[in-house]
């Protein structure tokens, strides 16, 4: 599933196709994605795009009437593409420019949304509860800390919660905590305010790093000029169950938490 950093690299490839120019022509082959794609994505046919803006991990194209929403889901890729390029299974909606220039959405599994969020209307169901970006000034470890008091949930789960913080996703929270030193399984009240300084540290930098390297590839991941994402080489616990730590050569476990698996050191990470 596409994480922050991969959305954040799709939105840095289309947006130089994208800005300023104007929309022709929205066509819609499949309207039923996540949520039902609705009609009035059509009002943005013939203005242009002002600018193209990531919130947690959908992304927003906007124009003077309001913004067409985009959330990639579990498989959904956005490709920059002739307009006459011959369309491809789960090719699902194509964003039209006047340069002959299209965005195309093709999303396999259908997990992937299409919204509309009007001028001046209230925000979008989806985007109201979300929390702070975790690369500006909003986030650090301090209110990791302050949010964390009592709670019992296991930390990795805590940091996933994009209420507390978005855009830590599976792959993400395993090497940030790693990176910390910070046992996944231990509750998220019992971990100090010194290690949370620390790892709200390691999510900028574990995303950071991601996003200036392209993302992630495991599975479905594409940047949007269908280059890989190159994260995956640099990648210190997830996915390494067995192998041996970079830090100390001991065996890296494997279990899951909140229904999601989860890789440590269970000697580096306390």
């Amino acid at each position: 599933m596409p994480e922050l950093p991969e959305v954040e690299v799709s939105r840095l490839g289309i947006t130089p196709h994208l800005l300023h120019q104007r929309i022709s022509k929205i066509i819609v082959r499949q309207p039923q994605l996540r949520w039902p794609v609705p009609h009035d994505i059509h009002l943005a046919e013939g203005l242009v795009i002002e600018q193209v803006r990531r919130r947690a991990k959908y992304l927003l194209i906007d124009t003077t009437l309001g913004s067409i929403v985009l959330h990639l889901g579990m498989s959904g890729r956005l490709h920059i593409v002739n307009a006459d390029t011959p369309v491809k299974k789960h090719d699902h909606i194509d964003i039209v420019l006047e340069n002959g220039v299209c965005l195309r959405f093709n999303d396999a599994r259908r997990f992937g949304a299409c919204l509309w969020q009007g001028q001046g209307l209230p925000a979008l169901s989806v985007l109201t509860t979300l929390g702070p970006e975790p690369l500006t000034t909003d986030f650090d470890g301090r209110r990791l800390y302050q949010l964390s008091r009592n709670k019992l949930v296991a930390v990795k789960s805590f940091i996933m919660d994009n209420k507390i913080v978005v855009g830590v996703g599976n792959i993400y929270a395993s090497e940030s905590l790693f990176l910390a030193g910070i046992d996944p399984r231990k509750a998220a009240g019992k971990v100090s305010l010194k290690a949370y300084l620390s790892l709200g540290t390691s999510i900028k930098q574990i995303l950071q790093a991601a996003i200036d390297q392209g993302g992630t590839t495991l599975k479905d991941f594409a940047q949007a000029d269908g280059k890989p994402g190159y994260f995956a080489q640099a990648l210190r616990v997830y996915g390494r169950a067995a192998q041996p730590c970079v830090a100390c050569g001991s065996s890296i476990e494997s279990l899951t938490i909140g229904q999601r698996n989860t890789f440590f050191c269970g000697h580096c990470q306390t």
